[in-house]
């Protein structure tokens, strides 16, 4: 029998076997954890921003429209969340069916494909978000008589075009990186949050976040549509926001079908389409 000392000696060597391999991994891995850190790191400036915000209104705080402003955020961000989560996850899906390879062999054009899971994005995600807003409001005593429904649902339509153009390029991260590839997809969405205005002023951003914020689609669909609810703006009050989501868009989906394809011939060259890790 062995002693007591051999045992432990044994199970120490387990331990640091453990410890090693994972250490291994973080520097096979390495990249995709530094994307995730600043994933975190875009969730807790989103938290810290939310006290800038507060502070550049003075103190001088009308609950109301706080509340209502922080609700047009919450809904924006969840209707995005729900554009990227399907459109990140056309591939994941795929292959938890077993059906990727008879997708992708079917005689289908990938723009019509990818279009597809879009449109239902789409249609789900605007279904959800009005009842989203609905629930939350009736917890609420908002007066919302003066919101302009309609140039609210348009904003986040065209909106739409853009998100899906982005969407497309975070889908083709689970073709090249099997492992990772789909959580890396909620970091791009993490970054359009903290720089967008979600839950608070742009204004209060660093001026170099302020320039990044021009580019992001989710920052011309909040004021939109925090005007059309709030002020009761209507679309002929829109240009400053749907011009740029239409100028967005149409650069966002040609290159979001160039990314997908190019990694789609990646996947193919490497034997990692059908593969799950």
């Amino acid at each position: 029998m062995p002693g007591a000392a051999a045992v432990l000696r044994h199970e120490l060597i387990g331990l640091a076997g453990v410890f090693e391999r994972n250490v291994y991994l973080v520097r096979r891995y390495i990249w995709w954890d530094v994307a995730f850190f600043v994933w975190t790191i875009a969730n807790t400036l989103t938290i810290v921003f939310i006290g800038e915000g507060v502070e550049a209104t003075g103190g001088q705080i009308d609950v109301e429209e706080v509340t209502t402003q922080l609700l047009v955020g919450a809904v924006v961000w969840a209707y995005l969340g729900v554009i990227f989560e399907i459109l990140t996850e056309t591939v994941a899906w795929e292959r938890w069916e077993g059906t990727i390879e008879y997708t992708f062999m079917a005689p289908l054009s990938r723009p019509v494909h990818l279009f597809g899971m879009g449109l239902f994005a789409i249609v789900y995600g605007i279904i959800r978000a009005i009842l989203l807003f609905g629930v939350v409001a009736l917890f609420f005593d908002l007066d919302l008589s003066q919101a302009d429904y309609l140039a609210a649902i348009v904003v986040l339509l065209v909106a739409s075009v853009s998100f899906i153009g982005i969407g497309m390029m975070t889908a083709v991260l689970p073709l090249i990186s099997p492992e990772k590839g789909t959580q890396l997809g909620f970091m791009a969405q993490g970054i359009l949050l903290v720089i967008s205005g979600v839950y608070y002023p742009v204004s209060v951003l660093p001026d170099w976040m302020q320039v990044a914020s021009i580019f992001s689609p989710a920052t011309y669909a909040l004021d939109g549509l925090r005007d059309a609810i709030l002020d009761g703006d209507g679309l002929t009050e829109m240009g400053d926001e749907l011009w740029p989501l239409v100028i967005i868009g149409a650069v966002t989906i040609p290159l979001g079908l160039w990314v997908f394809r190019v990694g789609e011939t990646y996947a193919k060259r490497h034997g990692k389409l059908k593969r799950s890790g």
